[in-house]
């Protein structure tokens, strides 16, 4: 929902020369109500347009779970449960960014969200294998057997909330929703992730990216505030010990670390590929 100011602004960096396209990596999604393989040429000319782009880098199937399709990015029924679209394919869908990568739309493809069952399902029929998968992922969530099953398959991960997202609960309250799950839950402020942090003079985001980091997982940290993006980058100058790094794998808290879960938009966990059932 942020791609028309984007789109002004990189228009504005391009225009002046400062910025090449080829310089930047650009990634957007299929939203779920556009969980169809007849929509995905609809979607994807929408988010070109509004990123007034020619193609994006890397483009993800949002969520496995698909949504009644519909101008409402988060449709509900009366009792406010997210209305579903039970006849979601995976396969098909893929097939039809398969022929956007072709098409010059697109320069890779994957998912978001999805479990590893999913993504073999794509993976056997694929002629373009999944490039990713963004997913929850931080030191209290750190997916161990998502994290092996992508060094077998060749699927890099991508870690969203790698700092635990902090500020959930505010940021989906203007979606009508809640947060429960993971609540009290704060990576930044963890006794290890602190002791840690005032060992090399850094902050407690930079030890939590920098430890995704070494485990090979790209990260996408999330902020408002000019010197924490700043901070954000500032993690390529030091090393975490491999002490230090079994430390931190230790703080796994697995499922119980989820936040991002079916009850946030109520409804969902009962459509047959929502991924948290079965790993």
């Amino acid at each position: 929902m942020n791609e028309k100011a984007i789109g002004k602004a990189l228009k504005k960096w391009f225009d002046s020369g400062k910025i090449k396209r080829e310089d930047l990596f650009i990634v957007t999604k299929l939203p779920n109500v556009g969980m169809n393989e007849k929509y995905v040429g609809k979607y994807l000319d929408q988010s070109l347009s509004d990123l007034q782009l020619s193609y994006v880098d890397l483009y993800l199937i949002h969520h496995p779970v698909g949504l009644a399709p519909g101008e409402d990015l988060l449709p509900r029924d009366g009792d406010g449960n997210i209305k579903v679209d039970l006849n979601t394919d995976h396969v098909a869908i893929w097939k039809a960014l398969e022929k956007q990568v072709d098409a010059g739309r697109i320069k890779a493809i994957g998912v978001s969200n999805f479990n590893s069952s999913q993504i073999d399902r794509i993976l056997k029929a694929a002629r373009i294998p999944p490039a990713n998968n963004q997913v929850e992922l931080h030191v209290y969530l750190q997916q161990k057997k998502l994290q092996e099953w992508s060094k077998k398959t060749g699927v890099t991960l991508c870690a969203y909330a790698p700092l635990g997202s902090r500020n959930m609960s505010n940021y989906i309250k203007k979606f009508g929703a809640t947060a429960e799950s993971g609540s009290g839950l704060d990576p930044l402020s963890d006794p290890v992730v602190l002791h840690i942090a005032q060992t090399h003079n850094k902050t407690a985001a930079q030890v939590l990216l920098r430890h995704l980091m070494q485990l090979g997982i790209a990260v996408i940290p999330k902020s408002t505030n000019p010197d924490r993006i700043r901070q954000n980058f500032e993690v390529f100058d030091f090393e975490l010990s491999e002490t230090e790094m079994d430390e931190l794998n230790g703080l796994d808290k697995g499922e119980e670390g989820r936040k991002f879960v079916g009850g946030i938009f109520k409804g969902i966990e009962h459509h047959p590929e929502y991924p948290f059932g079965n790993k």
